[in-house]
């Protein structure tokens, strides 16, 4: 199998912000095949001179999973050229078809072990603050399948990211909202994130370290979507409240 040509059409749909049909519809491929696909849809990244700056969790609830049939998380690169200042403006003529969730997101102090703890975790990270993910599949009706969407960086395109906190701030049982110019489009608790956020270091570790990708000192880990994703809209502010962690906002335009 072709693992740079396939990543290429995913690639350039991103790039070119044009959706393609899934890559499932004319080639089968498993999940293992499916990473490597994706690990070459990054390097295309790395060529155009983006920087690995961490890593995002999907499929961190239990509906999601069963939704999909799987009974694991997934996980994709982020790069420098995905991150966005909180209260930017965020073009939307760089995406096909955006949606946002809020996020907590966690910093790491040292390179992730291939196996933590509950108990562990916390010596590995610094800082916690509310974030936001912007998701955007580039496959024609944002439909795919589980490999489809692993070889697609797991619609990996674009985070805000918003005060850090200590690493010793509670993260369970919060509150979260998402509001579109101020009205409540998305609510839900973090514990939505499997059961506890601090879980989806866990899975990170092991996960990157299954695949042979490195997680150093000062990467972000976005831990997973505490509500469903929403689709943007031009104009309108998009705010994400986490209770303990504060706000994060950006405008797509």
């Amino acid at each position: 199998m072709n693992y740079k040509e396939l990543a290429s059409i995913v690639d350039t749909a991103a790039a070119e912000a044009n959706a393609v049909e899934q890559l499932s519809q004319s080639k089968e491929f498993t999940v293992d095949e499916a990473y490597e696909i994706q690990k070459e849809a990054i390097n295309f990244r790395y060529d155009r001179n983006e920087q690995f700056i961490g890593v995002k969790l999907g499929f961190t609830s239990k509906a999601k999973m069963e939704q999909m049939g799987v009974h694991d998380m997934i996980w994709g690169i982020l790069t420098d050229a995905m991150l966005y200042e909180n209260g930017a403006t965020l073009p939307l003529s760089k995406f096909i078809h955006p949606r946002a969730e809020p996020e907590i997101c966690f910093r790491t102090s040292k390179a992730l072990p291939a196996e933590l703890t509950l108990e562990t975790a916390p010596d590995y990270i610094d800082g916690v603050a509310a974030a936001i993910e912007i998701i955007d599949s580039r496959y024609k009706n944002f439909k795919f399948s589980l490999e489809d969407v692993i070889a697609d960086n797991c619609s990996s395109s674009g985070l805000v990211i918003g005060a850090w906190h200590p690493v010793d701030t509670p993260v369970n049982h919060l509150a979260i909202q998402m509001e579109f110019d101020g009205k409540e489009v998305a609510a839900g608790n973090s514990n939505a994130i499997l059961g506890n956020p601090w879980e989806s270091v866990v899975a990170a570790a092991r996960l990157t370290a299954q695949y042979g990708q490195e997680v150093p000192a000062g990467s972000l880990i976005m831990a997973g979507a505490a509500t469903a994703a929403v689709f943007l809209e031009s104009g309108k502010k998009v705010v994400a409240k986490v209770e303990g962690l504060g706000e994060v906002n950006f405008l797509p335009q």
